[in-house]
């Protein structure tokens, strides 16, 4: 056991006959390391672009909701008179009517045929 450990501390597996084998090994894990560690990373900038992407949405939320109540006090009938009264345009007295237009009925080729 001692020597086993000894053997270990002093890296003789790196320069015995058969070191290619463990070299190979070693090479391999410290790709897999790298590996894992890009893939962390990218996932690291993933989560700080989705938090980023979520607080921009959550501010054009709020900007879009100011803006449409905004919409909302211009669109009404009171503000709109107002402006219109600075150009000397009042609202009218008289309330709208209501025009219809009739259709004229076309005929049908048979009933055209027949006069």
């Amino acid at each position: 056991m001692k020597k086993g450990v000894y053997s270990i501390l002093k890296a003789r597996f790196l320069v015995n006959e058969d070191a290619t084998r463990n070299w190979r090994f070693i090479v391999f894990l410290f790709l897999l390391a790298l590996l894992m560690i890009g893939n962390t990373h990218r996932f690291e900038q993933k989560v700080f672009r989705i938090t980023e992407l979520t607080n921009e949405v959550k501010e054009l939320r709020s900007e879009f909701v100011d803006k449409r109540s905004e919409l909302m006090k211009l669109k009404m009938e009171s503000t709109v008179s107002e402006k219109m009264e600075e150009r000397k345009i009042f609202p009218s007295s008289v309330p709208p009517q209501k025009i219809k237009v009739k259709k004229p009925v076309e005929k049908s080729f048979f009933q055209k045929l027949w006069q």
